[in-house]
């Protein structure tokens, strides 16, 4: 496998409050991990949430004897949570503060993905699929038939994020397994890259793109052009 991951300020945001994690090799028990957070609750506390999950979830892994994919992206993201719940919790600065979290695992031919809040997890071959699920308000109503999915990405409260990791004491992710085909790629993505460029032109980036780095760039730089509204981070992992 190869990856490429990068974060970037974008056009209008004063700080980056995006953060990534990328390992093509071993992580503790993992053979590979690859995150993707996106914070929230003012610019410091912002930063220091995606940053300090991701810092959090991975010493976890590197620790742990735990060998199930499943359980051990469980256990990690349920302690992350906590961490960032008491640390908002203690310090005022930070009361609030919480952020998005989508992390995978390839084992042989098997993804294993964890996901709180609005961040993605995309597989991309001839077609892309969005294997994940937002945790959002607009999502919510989209599934209970109160709105269209294609007015869903202009709606004015697309950003409210229904469950997110340090918000509350418990946070409980969800989970995916996709068994995946060779040339297959898997794209984590923050909701700057989502919100900013179209489902299908995200494929043909990265199909027109066999160097996984150049994809990166051409996504990030695709979704500044046009406007870049938030900051927006990509991982992309070619099979």
């Amino acid at each position: 496998m190869i990856s490429s991951g990068k974060t970037d300020v974008g056009k209008k945001r004063e700080s980056n409050q995006d953060s990534i994690f990328v390992s093509d090799t071993p992580v503790g028990p993992l053979p590979n991990l690859y995150i993707v957070a996106d914070g929230m609750g003012g610019h410091a506390a912002g930063d220091f949430a995606s940053r300090y999950a991701i810092e959090v979830a991975v010493d976890y892994i590197k620790k742990s004897t735990v060998k199930n994919p499943v359980s051990l992206l469980r256990r990690a993201m349920i302690y992350a949570n906590n961490e960032v719940f008491k640390e908002a919790d203690k310090d005022k600065d930070k009361a609030g503060m919480g952020t998005t979290m989508v992390a995978c695992v390839v084992l042989g031919s098997e993804l294993y993905v964890a996901n709180i809040g609005d961040s993605r997890l995309y597989i991309i071959n001839d077609e892309i699929e969005q294997l994940t699920m937002d945790h959002s308000l607009v999502e919510e109503l989209i599934r209970t038939g109160q709105l269209v999915r294609s007015k869903g990405r202009n709606h004015p409260e697309k950003n409210i994020i229904t469950r997110a990791m340090g918000s509350r004491e418990e946070a409980l992710p969800d989970f995916f397994e996709k068994t995946l085909a060779s040339g297959d790629r898997v794209l984590l993505c923050s909701d700057g890259l989502s919100n900013m460029v179209e489902n299908d032109e995200i494929r043909d980036i990265v199909v027109e793109n066999e160097d996984v780095e150049i994809a990166v760039n051409s996504l990030i730089d695709r979704a500044n052009y046009y406007g870049g509204m938030d900051n927006v981070s990509a991982v992309l992992i070619a099979v």
